[in-house]
């Protein structure tokens, strides 16, 4: 089995391999050698002898079926004594096959009564899987129904051996040590003792809780905080000065970021204020080797704070004292591997296990931080409103009946009177920030006549334009629609139903001439613009901050983030604005292309992130939905489906909803590949209190399934961010 955890195709022997956890009499790994309790017969001649002192290692194979999921017994032959140390990497015979594994820990004596094979060799004595990891990796592959294996893949990055044998750096603040000198004794483990002197509030001395939060963890202590940040560049300062006192106070401190952009931006000011060699970054974008060098740096201590994308959740710090999720609402976050788990439950319950301080912070709040916070589990800190007054900019809605009135046009207008004079008047003072929900050039289309959606006459997925002289193409098959008519009607002409980001920079440039107009988006984001006036098109998501801030901003289309068939529509809309507008010089005009009766329109124009989460968190709760509620997504065909719910022992409180086709499935209404096997949806629902016993059922089902040679997959995924 390789190191990049491939599945079962990769193990040929998997048809033989045992179909329960293995019993007494039963036939383990291999039984060869004596060594469990009971085992007799003598050594033969030339065999292989096993160490003296805990002679069973534990080891964790690198298979990620769940009726596997378990620890299994090898003996340590004495050749191996020194290296196979807990944590580090080996390869044991697995069904007849070599295949990957980490050694939990060494015993005495195992409980298997038949006989133990040896460890073929150690591929590395590092320890890579630390305990405290090892011990987290358990409890979220049992929090989202998944297995050991699939979490410490997310957990521990491939190895790679140059790297393993380069010099050690010192740790921060430490000389280098001389070969000949004798070793100092090892800590104890245990924070300095605190100083008793107030740390510099810094950036947190906006906030009324601020200094109180700095000095808690200073102490040594265990603060949590759902943080509401006020609009701004001054959040990375916050974060690095938080940190600071961390490692101030002897503990590490870990921080995750959505994109490679905020860690490029947190990491500088964490240079700034620790200084040099006191933290590392990790991102993808790295490349493996220079990644895992810096991961190594974690590991053995040299690095006390760590930076880095969802990945660096697990990153092993040592002596943890703070985790820090900036904007959790980010769907980045999302892990997209199996078991699917998220940052903010990652991190928490990593807070909870060692005992250190939480900061879940972002422009806006979300309904699961408002969700902690009510739990009692965290605290709010937020500043007061003279302060939020004095940063947030002036938001003035589009699509009001005051502003109807003075421009009838704005009703259907893209840009209204108002948002074309909001910009004029900005680009005499700097750029002007523009967000389309969509990227693209003309992303939908329909009849010119009839207004039906343009459809593909293949495989019915939704026609778009990629330029103002291209012939439209489906968004599903690729396929050129030169020749499209409208079903309905028999009209040829099309019109444009939503306008992308390239369109707007397009038209955008028509009614300024003579000003940049510059896009930012999937294809190409922007790190940072100058001061200099400019029109900035950007997707949401991609805004680049701008040297001294935005002049302005519009916020365009705002019916297609609120119309979206989403339970957390709202909620995302609000962030997504939120975001933008924290970019915009203090008292800056923004002008929102929506109506402003609409609450997120009016928690945008108060600057009231958390009042509308707390509705929108009572609303979830009546109606039973995340996170008032625990659910889990079952998908798969319908028969995999029907047989996972049969074998599955849920709680007496569980609901099943569905199942329901899949939206743009293969196999689903109007999807392409009508041959392709269908594919459904369930969501079972229990209270929160009953969200472990729901896992527990659905690993159990899979298990059986597993052990039962299914050969159709049904991927579960607790608490998904899409349920509608």
């Amino acid at each position: 089995m390789t190191n990049d955890g491939g599945g079962a195709e990769l193990i040929p022997g998997l048809d033989d391999l045992p179909r329960a956890p293995a019993a007494k009499n039963a036939k383990g790994p291999a039984e060869k050698r004596p060594a469990g309790k009971g085992a007799k017969g003598g050594r033969k001649k030339g065999a292989r002898e096993p160490a003296e002192r805990l002679p069973v290692a534990r080891i964790a194979v690198d298979i990620p079926l769940p009726h596997l999921d378990r620890p299994f017994d090898y003996l340590v032959p004495a050749e191996l004594d020194a290296k196979a140390v807990p944590g580090c990497r080996v390869r044991v015979r697995f069904a007849g096959q070599l295949v990957d594994g980490l050694l939990l820990h060494r015993v005495a004596e195992s409980e298997h009564t038949g006989r133990l094979s040896y460890l073929e060799r150690v591929t590395s004595s590092e320890p890579v899987l630390a305990p405290e990891v090892a011990g987290l990796a358990r409890e979220v592959a049992d929090r989202y129904a998944g297995t050991f294996a699939d979490v410490l893949r997310l957990a521990i990055p491939p190895r790679h051996a140059r790297v393993e044998g380069e010099p050690r750096p010192p740790a921060a603040g430490e000389e280098p040590e001389d070969e000949h000198e004798e070793e100092e004794p090892e800590s104890d483990g245990e924070a300095p003792a605190a100083s008793g002197v107030p740390p510099s509030p810094g950036a947190w001395g906006d906030y009324p809780a601020g200094a109180s939060f700095l000095a808690a963890l200073g102490d040594g202590r265990a603060p949590r905080a759902v943080w509401t940040a006020l609009p701004g560049p001054g959040w990375t300062a916050a974060i690095a000065r938080a940190v600071a006192v961390t490692l101030e106070g002897g503990r590490g401190a870990l921080v995750v970021m959505a994109d490679g952009r905020d860690v490029a931006r947190v990491d500088a000011a964490l240079a700034e204020e620790l200084g040099a060699g006191r933290h590392v970054a990790l991102t993808a974008d790295l490349g493996p080797t220079e990644r895992y060098r810096r991961w190594l740096a974690v590991l053995r201590g040299t690095a006390p704070a760590v930076v880095g994308t969802r990945a660096a959740m697990f990153a092993p710090v040592e002596r943890l004292g703070l985790v820090v999720l900036w904007d959790d609402g980010d769907d980045v976050h999302a892990e997209p591997h199996a078991p699917y788990p998220h940052p903010r439950e990652v991190l928490a319950l990593r807070a909870h296990r060692t005992g250190a301080g939480a900061l879940i912070g972002g422009f806006t709040r979300t309904t699961d931080g408002t969700q902690l916070v009510e739990s009692g589990w965290a605290h709010a800190l937020m500043a007061d409103r003279t302060r939020i007054r004095a940063a947030m900019p002036r938001v003035r809605p589009a699509g009001d009946d005051a502003e109807l009135a003075r421009d009838p046009a704005a009703r259907t207008a893209r840009l209204s009177g108002l948002a074309f004079q909001t910009a004029r008047q900005a680009l005499a003072e700097g750029p002007v920030l523009v967000q389309v929900p969509r990227r693209g050039y003309v992303p939908g289309l329909a009849c010119g006549r009839c207004r039906s959606p343009a459809r593909c006459g293949e495989c019915q997925g939704p026609l778009a334009l990629q330029s103002s002289h291209a012939a439209p193409y489906c968004r599903w098959c690729g396929r050129i629609a030169g020749d499209w008519h409208c079903p309905e009607c028999g009209h040829f002409q099309m019109r444009a139903v939503v306008v992308g980001a390239k369109r707007t920079a397009e038209e955008l440039g028509r009614a300024f001439p003579g000003v940049p107009v510059r896009t930012s988006g999937r294809d190409a984001v922007l790190t940072e613009v100058g001061a200099e006036r400019a029109l900035v098109v950007s997707t949401p998501g991609a805004e680049p901050p701008a040297e001294g801030g935005y002049a302005a901003a519009l916020l365009l289309d705002g019916w297609v983030l609120l119309g979206r068939a989403d339970l957390r529509a709202g909620e995302e809309t609000l962030r997504r604005w939120m975001n933008a507008a924290a970019l915009v010089r203090p008292s800056g005009p923004i002008v929102v292309n929506s109506d402003g009766s609409l609450p997120p329109v009016q928690a945008l124009i108060r600057w009231d992130p958390v009042t509308y989460a707390e509705r929108e968190l009572a609303e979830r709760r009546e109606v039973g939905f995340p996170p008032a509620a625990r659910m889990a997504s079952l998908t798969g065909t319908p028969a995999a489906i029907r047989e996972l719910l049969a074998d599955a022992r849920l709680p007496a409180d569980a609901e099943v909803l569905g199942p329901v086709p899949v939206p743009g499935a293969p196999g689903a209404p109007g999807a392409p590949g009508a041959e392709a096997r269908e594919r459904e949806r369930a969501l079972v629902r229990v209270p929160r209190s009953g969200g472990p016993a729901l896992a527990l059922a659905l690993k159990a089902a899979q298990g059986v399934r597993s052990a039962r040679k299914a050969t159709e997959v049904v991927r579960i995924q607790i608490d998904p961010l899409e349920l509608i």
